[in-house]
């Protein structure tokens, strides 16, 4: 068997929400993120840096306005936080370091830059006012492509500096206008492109400055912060504790991390704050003002701090909105249902947020009190992770997606769905967000802020599975938070595969009894055994046994690299289920691939054609074409994926391998998640022995350092 650690791949779980790294373990080894870790979470579109979709020439496609949405909703919530009277009244009681950067980031907001290292003590600040009226984000062309001139620009000044010139569009992308320019004041700006590591950024500044590149170059210590602070954030956090992260900037050897961090604070690049330490659900009492509060501080990225803010506005807005008493239609849907659909249906009736948990079986009950909103006449529609989780949902409906179900991804740019209103929310009086561990802090925030007052928002999901592969973790933390209503479901997954997913739930890997041989155990003895028996399986046995054809089977393996990895199980069913010299960038027609539009985002397929427009591929039956030079980074062969790029999708038929080289990777989302994907028949290529029970039982998600909880405390009282 050979060494845990010999698999190149098992970095991939620990990237783009794949690990769930804990804040320190996220950013005591720089490059514990690095990009070719985060294609896991983000799917191929992540490893190949740029994002956003150019999926054929014209209007702009739904990816496209998607990502455009975001900028403006990220725009909007900035606008928002400019706008407030003043900073949240806290941090009096700090000292040391800790009220040195609050202190900071204060003079920041004034519109003064910090210029000693010491400063007096904050006086209060006033209460933070109420959340104004949202404004709804309205649909906004998408950006276009920097020209070839400000490209060739860019691509000589990489040139001087020894760095790679095909770099050159997504420096250009990545920086602006007048991107060269920037890049000479600041080298160490090439850190912003994805991909690019300390080292090579330090190399790329060494050619261009010469004798004046030192260590201790302020601009290298707040381009450092602000990378550390990008890599937490695709390893799922939304902010780090500032010891970790001055931690982690001490060993890229700044040798003044805490002027590192007031650097990037005063040029407004991060942003501190400060959060009691006070248990969940505590109340404040008339005393606490006269005592020390025990905080910790944390620094964090400007984006995912206004989206976490703008977030539990929205969710305090959508539960302080609702009438007091249950309308009739209300009532109506109700009383047409029963069971665990009726007492979800009434939670819903007299709140605007409620909890709903369950695995993939519980789906029917959201899917019933859909149809009995509907029939009331109330507006209402629901959303899924991934078109396949539509389908199945719709299914439920008894019919297709697009009239009430479609995706997140679809909802939010405007490709489906029920429109908005004529102040920009979505025309709805109930939305059910299904797949809700997959919602990132962005997504989550983009749906609430778009839902009207007196709106109600069903969040629904198994919260067992792997979390988002964005920044966040939405979902668990609104469950830590005891401020609206949860509703459990219990209708359990059927058969021997619900049955061993259940236990694997909480923590047992039991042996189930499998008369059809709906589990098979398959052990290896090394990689290569793995290998050639998952063909094996994939082109032989699952067919022969159960009817179920190879593009009906998913492969799922733990990382992208080593010998039994993605890459090279893709490369062995290739060549024996659609063999083919590749002329097409690597694919020929009838390949299975998977398609990222967006970071974040895997959607299956297969290739149809290629021409002068690009790869034609037909995805979850839409036609999709991704231009010549995007092919690289948004399509990859789609045979075998891992555990995160499968998360939302189920099969006929599942093959899970577990070489033995991944045994310190595995944990039990993951194994939940993997073995979860399979309706119908499960194998598994064994090779890990007992790491396998071991993860199931001990390897629970690593923590990710997010800030919603925090914020709901102050937002909302506890439901009751």
């Amino acid at each position: 068997m050979p060494p845990a650690g010999a698999t190149e791949g098992a970095d991939s779980e620990a990237g783009g929400g794949a690990a769930e790294a804990g804040a320190g373990g996220a950013v005591a080894e720089a490059g514990v993120a690095d990009q070719s870790a985060s294609a896991e979470g983000a799917g191929p579109g992540a490893e190949g840096g740029a994002s956003g979709s150019a999926e054929g020439a014209g209007a702009p496609s739904e990816a496209e306005a998607e990502l455009a949405a975001q900028r403006v909703e990220r725009e909007r919530i900035a606008r928002r936080k400019a706008e407030r009277q003043g900073p949240v009244a806290s941090g009096g009681k700090l000292s040391g370091k800790a009220a040195d950067l609050l202190a900071a980031v204060r003079a920041v907001e004034s519109g003064d830059k910090a210029a000693t290292p010491v400063f007096a003590e904050p006086a209060p600040a006033p209460r933070r006012p109420a959340p104004e009226p949202v404004r709804r984000p309205e649909p906004v062309p998408a950006v276009a492509a920097p020209d070839a001139e400000a490209v060739g620009a860019v691509r000589a000044v990489l040139g001087e500096g020894g760095a790679p010139e095909a770099l050159a569009p997504q420096v250009a992308a990545a920086l602006g206008d007048g991107a060269e320019d920037t890049l000479r004041a600041d080298p160490w700006q090439l850190l912003r492109v994805a991909g690019v590591r300390p080292e090579q950024a330090d190399g790329f500044a060494r050619a261009l400055l010469g004798a004046e590149c030192r260590p201790d170059d302020e601009r290298r210590g707040r381009a450092l912060t602000v990378w550390l602070l990008e890599q937490a954030a695709v390893a799922g956090h939304t902010a780090l504790d500032l010891p970790a992260l001055t931690e982690a900037l001490g060993k890229r050897t700044v040798p003044d991390p805490d002027e590192a961090v007031q650097s990037a604070l005063a040029e407004g690049d991060a942003l501190v704050f400060q959060d009691a330490l006070e248990e969940l659900g505590a109340q404040p009492t008339a005393g606490d003002d006269e005592e020390e509060v025990p905080v910790r501080v944390l620094a964090g990225l400007e984006r995912y701090a206004l989206a976490e803010e703008s977030l539990a506005d929205a969710l305090a807005r959508l539960v302080n909105s609702v009438p007091k008493e249950a309308e009739e239609s209300w009532e109506a849907a109700a009383a047409a249902l029963s069971r665990g659909a009726a007492d979800l249906a009434r939670q819903v009736a007299g709140h605007g947020l409620v909890l709903h948990t369950g695995g993939e079986a519980a789906r029917a009950e959201p899917a019933a009190l859909l149809g009995a909103a509907r029939a009331a006449g109330l507006r209402a529609f629901a959303v899924c992770h991934t078109p396949d989780g539509a389908r199945r949902f719709a299914a439920h409906l008894g019919e297709e997606p697009g009239g009430a179900v479609g995706t997140v991804a679809g909802l939010l740019s405007g490709a489906s769905g029920p429109g908005r209103d004529a102040e920009g929310a979505l025309d709805l009086d109930l939305l059910i967000a299904l797949d809700a561990p997959q919602l990132d802090v962005e997504a989550a925030a983009m749906l609430a802020e778009s839902l009207p007052d007196g709106a109600r928002l069903v969040l629904s999901g198994d919260p067992a599975v792997l979390w988002s592969a964005g920044p966040g973790r939405v979902f668990a933390d609104l469950l830590a938070v005891p401020a609206c209503p949860q509703v459990a479901s219990r209708v359990p997954d059927p058969g021997p595969l619900g049955e061993l997913v259940s236990g694997i739930g909480v923590g047992e890997l039991v042996q189930v009894e499998a008369p059809g041989k709906e589990v098979v155990i398959v052990p290896v003895r090394d990689a290569g055994e793995a290998v050639h028996r998952t063909v094996q399986l994939v082109a032989d046995s699952v067919p022969r046994a159960f009817g179920v054809p190879p593009e009906e089977t998913v492969v799922i393996t733990p990382g992208h690299g080593g010998a039994a990895g993605t890459r090279a199980l893709n490369t062995v069913l290739k060549e024996r289920l659609n063999p083919g010299p590749g002329r097409f960038g690597g694919f020929d027609p009838g390949d299975r691939i998977v398609h990222s539009p967006a970071p974040g985002r895997t959607v299956p397929g297969r290739v149809v054609r290629a021409d002068a427009e690009g790869l034609h591929l037909e995805c979850v039956g839409a036609p999709v074409v991704v231009p010549r030079e995007l092919v690289e980074s948004r399509v990859r062969h789609g045979w075998a994926l891992t555990a995160h790029q499968a998360v939302g999708g189920r099969w006929p038929a599942a093959v899970v391998v577990l070489p033995g080289d991944a045994a310190d990777v595995l944990t039990r989302p993951w194994v939940y998640t993997a073995f979860g994907r399979a309706e119908r028949h499960l194998s598994v290529v064994h090779g890990v022995e007992q790491a396998l029970p071991r993860a199931v039982a001990e390897s629970v998600a690593k923590p990710r350092t997010t800030r919603l909880r925090t914020l709901l405390r102050v937002q909302l009282p506890p439901a009751g």
